[in-house]
């Protein structure tokens, strides 16, 4: 496959890049900055230069690349994650701007398949959204609905990817959290109700891969681990894998005192299943569950 992957220097675009050159497809990954250019001729990819939000730019690099395929992983977000709704105001634009001008592209270049990685938190949550997440939720629905709808039109098999939330060794998130966790810093919540489906990075990245040439178009897959764990277990599952003291556990005014983007975002319940993916995908996660994934990422972490 000759495949076009928007977002190829990010978190999940360096993993897809890594998998796409291993199977013997040639890649084109897109970037905004010329400092990125080194790192994806390293991992055996063709770089191309520009900002999604230049829709003149973005259908030049994409009409040169001629891909049969794009890869839709566009964001912006800072590299611990975000800690407002503030962080995802330029992800936001992304995936609604950035979603119209990277469709506008692909059709222009005749591409025969569109993968969008969406959020689950975002995409799967019929209710409960936080009230400061509604413009992120907006967003993320925006860029679904582009690109069901030029499915739908017959412009190109259109397929959305909703991901959990991501950990492994070159997530920020994780990395952050394993620091913090060795120096007792990073507690439980009493009463911790919230119910979040992780999804390992290679995992996610495979089931990208598998997207290319399994599943019908229009369809939408929640890809997720087996297990969807509370923001607690997590803190328990990382601090078990690298031999820290049992976390503190504080009551759940305070999260919600110092953090309140993050603890409303954290208490949320997605209980979502990845049946629908191994069936049509033929696609599972090597990583079952967050404590087994965990052991590879403490190991990197290390």
């Amino acid at each position: 496959m000759n495949l076009f992957l928007a977002g190829g220097s990010g978190a999940i675009g360096i993993p897809i890049v890594r998998a796409l050159v291993a199977g013997g497809h040639q890649v084109t990954a897109l970037t905004r900055t010329t400092a990125n250019e080194p790192m994806l001729r390293a991992l055996g990819a063709t770089p191309a230069v520009a900002d999604a939000l230049d829709a003149g730019a973005l259908r030049r690099v994409v009409r040169e690349a001629h891909p049969t395929h794009v890869i839709h992983q566009l964001t912006a977000l800072p590299k611990g994650g975000p800690r407002s709704a503030r962080d995802l105001v330029p992800t936001n634009r992304l995936r609604i701007e950035g979603t119209k001008n990277l469709v506008d592209a692909a059709v222009a270049a005749g591409a025969k398949r569109f993968i969008a990685g969406s959020f689950a938190l975002m995409g799967a949550a019929k209710f409960g959204i936080p009230a400061d997440a509604q413009q992120a939720a907006d967003a993320v629905r925006s860029m679904e609905s582009q690109v069901l709808d030029a499915s739908a039109r017959g412009l190109f098999e259109g397929i959305v990817l909703r991901y959990g939330l991501f950990y492994g060794p070159e997530n920020g998130m994780t990395q952050q959290m394993i620091a913090l966790a060795r120096r007792r810093f990073l507690p439980t919540v009493r009463g911790d109700r919230g119910l979040l489906p992780p999804i390992h990075i290679d995992d996610a990245a495979s089931a990208t891969i598998a997207a290319l040439d399994h599943g019908p178009a229009g369809s939408i897959y929640d890809i997720v681990d087996d297990h969807p764990v509370s923001m607690s277990e997590m803190v328990l599952a990382i601090a078990e894998s690298v031999g820290a003291p049992r976390p503190i556990a504080v009551p759940a005014w305070l999260p919600r005192l110092l953090a309140p983007y993050m603890s409303r975002m954290m208490a949320m319940r997605l209980p979502l299943s990845n049946e629908k993916a191994r069936a049509e995908l033929g696609w599972r996660p090597a990583h079952p569950d967050i404590r087994e994934g965990l052991s590879g990422a403490v190991r990197h972490a290390a």
